[in-house]
């Protein structure tokens, strides 16, 4: 079996009750049936409120009124964990924030923005990312597995990193040709011609290729209506999508108001001076994009491997960091003009909490 883990892994650590959030509030957390029939065989003082705090049929921990676990206290840590200690947690517990995606004789574990902690760690690491692999004994088959798909979907993921991660590259341009890349691959899935996928690898890590997508920007921004109707649109959908805190419905309306109330010229000067912003007063900004594409490009492109998707996993990608951008447009101009290194952490995390938190969420947003 091999897994594969990013080179960030080992930089996290759970900081408990200094943590400015906690990952035990806003979302029902599964229990695995291992844990369910230890949970039943505790004995002593803590049992009675331990059963008193699961829903068996549902097998998830009870909530308070404010969706947070029945175990988590108001200093924000675990009264189970302190009552039974660290191998009393069930899976979901113990592994978050690692998330893994599974294939055959294949792991692949990240570690989820969606935890404030490991967001700091990425948003603040300079360097491209890379993963590293190590193999452990054990190999599985899977049904219906398309080893072939998934390696041309392997292939494809390492080559949008490299396109993601070269820094010469506009990031607006770089995502553009990832997009571009998994559409030309996605005419090939349907056509059952995977066998000349090399070919679209080639062709998008060449010069004229990034030339085309860079011209093509260009005319998308001088089509300012355009524009304006295509992200309006795209910002609306978040809406369509299961609302896990609801503070979020809030932000979402403010960010709206902020970045769409005063019509399409509005928008397009404050993105000019947002990004004028931006490349003054923080000029790693790009690195972030970059970064936070990698984080959604590889935890999810190749689960296409189960339903043939590539294409709508790379326009979630993209379309996630735009939202993110979007929303960062927001907060500066709320801000007065002004934003740190805090704020952006916190919406990334706060975002990655609503659409990485739900299955629901992240089947949605692949369908809208």
């Amino acid at each position: 079996m091999i897994y594969t883990i990013p080179d960030y892994y080992k930089e996290f650590q759970c900081i408990a009750a200094q943590c400015e959030d906690t990952c035990c509030a806003g979302w029902q957390i599964v229990i695995d049936k291992s844990s369910l029939k230890k949970y039943r065989k505790v004995k002593g003082k803590f049992a009675k409120r331990l059963r008193r705090s699961i829903h068996w049929q549902k097998s998830i921990f009870k909530q308070s009124k404010d969706k947070r676990c029945a175990f988590l206290n108001e200093q924000n840590l675990c009264d189970m964990y302190t009552a039974l200690g660290e191998k009393s947690l069930c899976k979901t517990c113990r592994r978050y924030p690692r998330h893994m995606e599974e294939f055959e004789n294949v792991r692949e574990i990240t570690l989820s923005v969606s935890c404030p902690e490991v967001a700091k760690i990425l948003l603040h690491k300079k360097e491209p990312v890379s993963f590293l692999s190590f193999e452990r004994d054990g190999e599985e088959e899977y049904e219906d597995f398309d080893p072939f798909l998934h390696s041309e979907l392997v292939e494809a993921r390492e080559v949008m990193c490299r396109i993601l991660q070269d820094r010469k590259k506009d990031i607006a341009v770089r995502a553009g040709l990832v997009l571009g890349l998994a559409h030309d691959m996605q005419v090939r899935i349907k056509k059952r011609e995977l066998f000349s996928c090399d070919e679209v690898f080639v062709k998008y890590q060449k010069e004229n290729a990034a030339q085309f997508v860079t011209e093509k920007l260009k005319e998308r921004g001088r089509n300012v209506k355009q524009c304006y109707r295509e992200e309006l649109q795209l910002f609306q959908k978040l809406y369509r999508l299961e609302l896990l805190h609801e503070e979020w419905a809030v932000h979402l309306e403010e960010t709206e108001a902020l970045l769409f109330g005063s019509g399409e010229e509005f928008y397009r000067q404050l993105h000019r001076e947002f990004a004028d912003w931006l490349r003054r007063n923080m000029p790693d900004w790009q690195i972030w994009m970059e970064q936070l594409l990698v984080y959604f490009v590889y935890t999810y492109f190749c689960g296409a491997v189960y339903d043939a998707k590539a294409y709508t996993k790379a326009r979630m990608a993209v379309n996630n960091v735009f939202l993110i951008y979007e929303m960062l447009a927001a907060r500066w101009l709320k801000n007065e003009r002004m934003l740190d290194m805090e704020e952006v952490i916190m919406l990334v995390y706060r975002y990655s909490r609503e659409i990485e938190h739900s299955d629901t969420n992240l089947e949605r947003i692949e369908n809208l």
